[in-house]
């Protein structure tokens, strides 16, 4: 990685850190700003007061300019696309902020392509379109940060493009029942990034997929710490950590379990199975608790590697019939 594009991970991290700390503040009930006894609208532009019906009209208010949204409590079916600007979109109570069922451009309930977004206490939920990656969030271009989140019940939770240049960091958040790999379509994962700059996932949980991998990620950089990863009630999954085009890093301090229903279970994380175009020399897996669920007899392996780079596998806590390392 360059030395532009290391630089930005750590900003966005610091302050995707306060944007999560300032929810407290940020969730003050909306109709305090507005006449006595007028009904509270669905979305606050904090920094102005602006109320809007619209999931839309306050993302074109802010524009091209930095403010935050605060989302009221209940179900939303709304959806909003974002071509420019930094948006934060906060929960008024975190949790109870829904997105349900309602896709922008065929394609998520947030499209993002502007400088940079911040999601915080959102739920995604029900997203489907014909393509059968139907995405509580499609990112496109900038920097994204998501904290106290939860994406389930969905064809996939979070999609990407390409932006090499930009950071994805994900904080305590949750995927359940995500996925899918039916209808002689492309398969769809809990998490799909494409090439970008790097991914951080720490303190979530991945759970009940629905098929394809929990995480899928072609960043050249990763960094997934003191997660889990839950398949023992899922259906037809492939992968828990899917590295298909390799990458540096760390995946460190995990717990992962492997249910009875897969698709394909012959690796818990798999590493530049279809090429190898980013190194994996130095990827360090340490740390972590891997196991078959109790229902579970059969030999499998924890990492399983195409690329020949030189991984720092150390030591990890694995379970009755799991190979640590099997070079393919």
């Amino acid at each position: 990685m360059n030395r532009s594009r290391s630089l930005r991970h750590p900003r966005l991290f610091a302050a995707a850190c306060v944007v999560l700390a300032a929810v407290a503040v940020l969730a003050i009930p909306a109709g305090l700003a507005f006449a006595q006894g007028a009904p509270s609208p669905a979305y606050v532009v904090v920094q102005t007061g602006q109320g809007f019906a619209r999931l839309q009209d306050a993302v074109n208010a802010i524009g091209n300019g930095t403010a935050t949204i605060r989302v009221a409590t209940g179900t939303h079916r709304d959806c909003a696309v974002q071509t420019a600007g930094s948006i934060e979109y906060v929960a008024q109570i975190p949790g109870d902020s829904i997105f349900e069922g309602t896709i922008c451009e065929g394609k998520a309930a947030l499209v993002l392509r502007g400088r940079s977004a911040t999601v915080t206490g959102l739920v995604f939920a029900g997203m489907r379109v014909p393509e059968g990656n139907g995405a509580g969030i499609r990112l496109e271009h900038g920097d994204l940060a998501i904290g106290q989140s939860w994406f389930r019940d969905s064809e996939e939770g979070i999609l990407t493009a390409d932006d090499p240049a930009s950071a994805i960091l994900i904080d305590k958040s949750t995927f359940t029942r995500l996925g899918r790999c039916d209808r002689d379509l492309a398969c769809a994962h809990s998490i799909y990034v494409g090439d970008y700059g790097a991914l951080t996932i720490r303190r979530s949980r991945f759970e009940q997929g629905r098929g394809g991998h929990y995480v899928k990620s072609r960043a050249p950089r990763i960094d997934l710490r003191d997660s889990s990863f839950d398949d023992s009630r899922g259906s037809a999954t492939n992968y828990m950590v899917d590295l298909p085009a390799g990458a540096g890093g760390a995946i460190v301090g995990n717990w992962f379990v492997q249910g009875r229903d897969k698709e394909n279970y012959s690796a818990f994380i798999a590493i530049a199975a279809e090429g190898h175009r980013h190194s994996a020399n130095g990827l360090e897996i340490a740390g972590n608790d891997a196991r078959l669920a109790p229902d579970v007899g059969r030999t499998t392996a924890f990492v399983a590697d195409w690329s020949g780079d030189n991984l720092a596998i150390g030591e990890n806590r694995l379970g009755l019939g799991l190979k640590r390392f099997e070079r393919r």
